[in-house]
């Protein structure tokens, strides 16, 4: 799939990036959430800066290179504040870390994977929960193969070599050790896990039904709560749905999570929420015909709580506090680098009260009408329950 090589003595350039996860992503979070990055722009260029978000007040330092980044760059937080940069050039992938250095921008190159077949994609993986290492997926015609870029000893390292086309990508657990990738094979998609301490042992995760697409979009590691799209309650419309992790429940599609005319992506749980999945607030990315806003939903509302954006929200990144409050990172060209903090709606009785959506003005806290939740039949896990692994 890719084979690295040595390391590059020159600096090398690069532009906006998009994660393997179907929508652009405006920003990067690590997850304890003390740092964020991006690309940035000045102009018609492009540029990689940091934020930290874990002081009093939030800021951005810019990283910028000896030239503009190159359409196709990402970049990604570590959790020691520097920066991860990964620029395709011709075939390869290079990958550096970036630090500010008084004025300037130090650079730590580390490496590259080369994918010389021309069909082969190469993204990085969502932060890694410890924050000291990174990795990278390669998606070939036939194999997909699990890269570690940053954090190794020799530079990128080779860990796994998966049968099928993987993508997504989730974070089972706090050490970083279980990956759980969608892989397509046969024309269907399944929800498989990737043991990284184990050579890249593969083991079923989900499996609604035989001729399913299931894919996981979310996990929270305490509460084991776990975010689901799927088309099996509804074959040919891919829905929205919720489980947990190491419990025999089957996975639920509530009609609060099936909105018409909104489409729903997951980008943040709630930490600190052990053994409580029912009270797990999600954040999700609403995208509709009038624009992008934010909801918030637990299991145990029967609604969908929708939010006004703050001006400039960098859409679809945020991090949630332990104490239910979601930290939207914003940037507008009155303030470079802020953060807006939404406190989570309280769990309340479903209301039928009509009320205008967000783009008809309505307050951040008030949802659009919603006809009362149909019970919907569960789908069960058939071979693949939830309680079958990962927790071991």
């Amino acid at each position: 799939m890719g084979r690295v090589l040595a390391v590059s003595r020159e600096s090398e350039a690069d532009h906006p990036f998009t994660l393997g996860r179907g929508r652009v992503a405006d920003c990067v979070i690590t997850a304890g959430g003390a740092y964020a990055a991006r690309l940035a722009r000045a102009g018609d260029s492009w540029f990689p800066e940091r934020w930290t978000l874990d002081g009093p007040e939030p800021y951005a330092v810019p990283l910028p290179g000896n030239q503009p980044e190159e359409p196709g760059t990402e970049v990604q937080p570590m959790a020691d504040g520097r920066v991860l940069i990964r620029r395709p050039i011709e075939g390869r992938h290079a990958f550096s870390l970036l630090y500010p250095t008084g004025p300037g921008t130090g650079e730590l190159p580390l490496g590259a994977v080369e994918c010389p077949d021309v069909g082969t994609r190469l993204h990085l993986l969502p932060p890694a929960p410890c924050g000291e290492r990174a990795y990278a997926l390669a998606v070939g015609s036939r194999t997909t193969t699990v890269w570690l870029v940053a954090g190794g000893i020799f530079g990128p390292e080779y860990l796994a070599e998966i049968p099928g086309r993987c993508s997504g990508g989730v974070w089972l657990d706090r050490t970083g050790r279980m990956l759980a990738l969608d892989r397509e094979v046969g024309g269907r998609t399944k929800t498989i896990v990737v043991d990284l301490e184990r050579g890249g042992e593969v083991s079923p995760l989900l499996q609604l039904a035989a001729d399913s697409d299931d894919r996981l979009l979310l996990a929270d590691p305490d509460s084991g709560l776990l975010l689901i799209r799927s088309d099996a309650p509804s074959p040919g419309e891919a829905r929205l749905g919720w489980g947990v992790l190491g419990s025999t429940l089957p996975v639920r599609f509530p009609e609060s999570l099936h909105p018409p005319d909104l489409a729903l992506t997951p980008f943040a749980s709630q930490p600190g929420q052990a053994l409580l999945p029912e009270a797990c607030a999600v954040a999700l990315r609403i995208d509709s015909a009038f624009g992008t806003w934010v909801g918030v939903w637990r299991p145990a509302d029967r609604r969908l709580h929708q939010l006004r954006a703050p001006e400039g929200w960098l859409a679809g990144s945020g991090v949630w506090t332990p104490e239910g409050v979601l930290r939207l990172p914003y940037a507008t060209e009155a303030e470079l680098c802020g953060v807006a903090p939404l406190t989570a709606p309280l769990t309340e009785p479903p209301s039928t009260a009509p009320a205008p959506s967000p783009s008809e003005g309505a307050s951040p806290c008030e949802e659009p009408p919603r006809p009362a939740p149909a019970v919907t039949r569960p789908v069960p896990l058939q071979q693949a329950p939830l309680g079958r692994l990962v927790t071991k």
